[in-house]
């Protein structure tokens, strides 16, 4: 009896030893097929291997997620160049990777005089949210064909599910959508893609999406933000071998706001997700990241003296070596 009481004392404390060493925080994730990884990750064990213990929060404001971030409770998020004017302006996060391609599209109805960029001006263009992803896309759109995106376009925002809607009653001219929402109204045959990032010269082939870490983790626990980097990267590589076998997970999980698994294995693929986990990738990222930091610039929400190569070398770390060098100052 003694003996198995012992065990069961042993059993106990190993289990309490196990639960205790993983650490606990908090990651938003959307509806979106973009940001995908973060939840895969989740779904696939690869945050528990990292000895994390990781919740998925939706439907959390921007401003919620800036103060997790700030707090450190929130280690990394998943989150394009529409972070670029916040991090000019005090926003404490850094970046370290680039996620995929291509996964807004702008669209028309069929019946709409509007045929190329340079017909939105004066337009009225709706959004998900003032400042969102994609709001960021359509603004460095209209901005490359000579179009202010502050004094020459009214944005209306509405939540992701009644965009469409919105479009249909006449309420804008012409609607901003991330995947799958984007996709499944093309495929609907009411409406025209004006720009789709994925094959548009002036967004194809470079990371539409990024990876931002909380700077106060990137500074005291770099260690956190390379566990939860290395998680999304081994979920990024995943879905970029098994589209199929991930549309099937992220759908019966609700992970997604769709339930075609044919649709979202194609959006998956098309995001080149392949390409996507490398160290090498993570490089690229910070080319991307001037390039669309000028793009910006350009559209008036950067400063004019602004200097973008600079901006961007002080938002990017490597996460690995400040990994790899805060183990070797505790040996």
């Amino acid at each position: 009896m003694r003996r198995v009481f012992s065990g069961l004392v042993v059993l106990v404390f190993l289990l309490f030893t196990a639960c205790k060493s993983k650490e606990k925080f908090q990651i938003a994730y959307g509806g979106s097929a973009c940001g995908s990884p973060i939840s895969i990750a989740y779904l696939n064990g690869y945050y528990a291997d990292e000895g994390l213990d990781i919740e998925l929060v939706s439907g959390v404001s921007f401003e919620t997620i800036r103060s997790y971030l700030a707090a450190g409770k929130m280690p990394v998020i998943n989150g394009d160049f529409q972070f670029f004017p916040a991090v000019y302006n005090g926003i404490d996060v850094k970046l370290i990777s680039g996620l995929h391609e291509g996964c807004i599209k702008i669209l028309v109805p069929n019946d709409s005089d509007i045929k190329t960029v340079a017909d939105l001006r004066g337009k009225r263009i709706i959004v998900d949210e003032i400042g969102g992803t994609p709001m960021s896309v359509a603004s460095v759109a209209v901005g490359d064909a000579g179009i202010d995106p502050q004094k020459e376009i009214t944005w209306l925002p509405f939540p992701s599910d009644q965009e469409i809607q919105a479009l249909e009653k006449g309420e804008g001219d012409v609607v901003a959508l991330w995947d799958p929402f984007a996709t499944e109204a093309e495929q609907t045959g009411k409406y025209r893609t004006l720009i789709d990032i994925a094959t548009d010269p002036l967004f194809a082939g470079r990371n539409c999406c990024f990876l931002f870490a909380s700077g106060k983790l990137v500074k005291e626990r770099p260690d956190v933000v390379a566990k939860t980097l290395r998680a999304i990267s081994r979920a990024v590589e995943y879905e970029g071998k098994y589209p199929d076998e991930s549309a099937k997970k992220l759908i019966e999980a609700k992970k997604v706001s769709t339930d075609n698994e044919k649709l979202l294995a194609t959006l998956l693929s098309s995001f080149h997700y392949e390409h996507h986990y490398t160290q090498e990738h993570n490089a690229k990222a910070k080319d991307d990241a001037v390039y669309f930091a000028q793009k910006i610039k350009e559209t008036g929400y950067l400063p004019q003296d602004i200097d973008v190569q600079e901006f961007v070398d002080n938002m990017y770390v490597d996460i690995f070596a400040l990994e790899a060098e805060a183990k070797n100052k505790t040996q």
